[in-house]
């Protein structure tokens, strides 16, 4: 009953603060270990709570988890607690609680990975890991005016591999990063666990560095571009004999008709995943939306303006919703003509030849004064056309002027989260794509308001009013009730059995 119960509140959860479907376990451990740090600050008496909450909620099968890992996880948790309560004061620029965040973020990504090893993932970024950092070549002058030496280089392939390859996000990447770094980051000894408490926060700044190097999205549009052979390979490795596979993949016309299904297999994967993607974003918009209408709109129009008549109401709550899924609906696939670039290139990934492809990093040329100052004015033309229709549209339907400016707000995040998805179902995608006028016309207006969703969607995730209202007033009482009926089971089980 318990399990059961739990189960259905990660569902809930899921829409309220919905993401990438493989980010949602190491999601829901992050705020778990968050939610229990609030009561108490004992490893022991956090890890075995921790384990059996996300087994219920249906992140981790049951009976499969060894009880010696509860014990790693006692281990993981009690050394971030000691980093966070050892670190210093923090420099101005930074607080206390954004340290918090950070720092279990990445707790629990080591917690997810004592649970479940990612090994087949590991193993296939680590391959193209090896062969990328051979063809990626960058200009000298990039080595100049960057000031990239050849461990820059390889840390921004390594960081672009990971999002490429399985969209990890900023968490996960950091903690990979940091066993880069430090080798013994999983079993630190005291005297070095001390050194990293006192350095946390210039380590930090160092990863956020790395994280966000002005020539990060270059790398990533490389290895986005070329990491389909991989996935498809690390299908192929999972699914054949490994005592068959050697022989299979030395001859083409065998490797073609495996790299073919394991290609349309994939291609089905990521059709259920944009359906996912458009269902929970969609409803996630759409709670989102009479979250705020009923908590935010209307209080404010009340002392503003006054009512809203039934249409307004409608276009309101509906309006948004019914963008996300216009835009869900018309992101296309790869085209058919995708599958023989992808059969050609997985080719050339497994018969290494002497001549390899090279993929060049170049920096865009410094613009002159002028260009910069035409660039500038087109993008602000772009701004207030696409803004001034969004304004012209709510008022029309008689919106008040708050709520003209929330759902402002609503449509550039919509914006941002469509372009997102539109770019997941491009993951297979490498051919080379022309972009046509019309595209290039739709870009001048529709690119600012990606540019607003974004900045909000950074704010947004330090800020999620449903999120904390949730944790606060749902989370909390709702975990001691389901641990409760635990208990309740275990006790009934217990009385049963005294019964001869």
């Amino acid at each position: 009953m318990a399990s059961k119960v739990a189960a259905f509140y990660e569902k809930i959860r899921e829409v309220v603060d919905w993401r990438e479907e493989h980010l949602m376990r190491r999601a829901a451990i992050s705020r778990m270990l968050k939610r229990r740090l609030v009561l108490t600050k004992d490893a022991a008496a956090i890890a075995d709570p921790l384990v059996s909450e996300l087994i219920r909620g249906g992140h981790f099968p049951n009976d499969k988890i060894p009880e010696s890992k509860i014990e790693d996880v006692r281990k993981v948790i009690d050394k971030y607690i000691f980093i966070l309560e050892k670190s210093p004061r923090p420099p101005k620029e930074k607080q206390k609680l954004q340290l918090t965040n950070w720092i279990l973020g990445i707790a629990a990504c080591e917690v997810e990975e004592i649970l479940d090893p990612p090994r087949k993932e590991r193993a296939l970024m680590e391959y193209m890991m090896d062969l990328m950092k051979n063809q990626i070549k960058m200009k000298q002058g990039v080595l100049v005016i960057g000031g990239m030496n050849k461990e820059e280089k390889n840390t921004q392939i390594y960081i672009a591999i990971q999002r490429a390859l399985f969209k990890l996000d900023s968490p996960i990447i950091s903690y990979h990063l940091l066993k880069r770094r430090y080798a013994q980051w999983s079993s630190l000894p005291a005297d070095q666990l001390q050194e990293m408490a006192d350095n946390i926060y210039s380590i930090w700044d160092s990863l956020e560095k790395d994280l966000n190097h002005p020539l990060t999205d270059k790398f990533y549009r490389i290895c986005e571009r070329y990491d389909t052979p991989y996935l498809l390979l690390g299908d192929i490795l999972a699914e054949e004999s490994p005592a068959e596979i050697t022989e299979k993949i030395s001859k083409p016309e065998i490797l073609e008709e495996l790299t073919k299904r394991a290609y349309h297999k994939r291609l089905l994967t990521l059709k259920k995943r944009l359906y996912r993607a458009a269902f929970y974003s969609t409803l996630s918009i759409f709670s989102t939306n009479v979250f705020s209408f009923l908590v935010l709109e209307i209080p404010l129009a009340r002392l503003i303006t006054g009512k809203f008549t039934p249409v307004t109401i409608l276009v309101d709550i509906l309006g948004p919703t019914f963008l996300m899924f216009l835009l869900m609906i018309t992101i296309k696939l790869p085209s058919k003509n995708n599958l023989d670039v992808v059969i050609m290139e997985t080719m050339k990934v497994v018969y290494q030849r002497e001549k390899v492809d090279i993929y060049e990093i170049k920096v865009p040329k410094k613009r002159g004064f002028l260009i910069k100052l035409f660039i500038g004015i087109i993008y602000l033309i772009g701004a207030g056309i696409s803004l001034g229709a969004i304004v012209w549209i709510f008022e029309l339907a008689g919106f008040p002027p708050t709520s003209v400016i929330i759902n402002i707000m609503f449509v550039a995040l919509i914006a941002f989260a469509g372009l997102a998805v539109k770019n997941r179902a491009e993951e297979l995608t490498v051919e080379e794509k022309k972009t046509g006028f019309f595209e290039f016309l739709f870009d001048i207006f529709f690119m600012p308001l990606v540019g607003l969703g974004r900045w909000l969607s950074n704010k947004w995730k330090k800020y999620n009013a449903i999120t904390a209202f949730f944790n606060a007033l749902i989370d909390m009482p709702f975990t001691i009730f389901v641990e409760f009926l635990e208990q309740w089971r275990y006790f009934l089980k217990e009385k049963k059995e005294e019964i001869h």
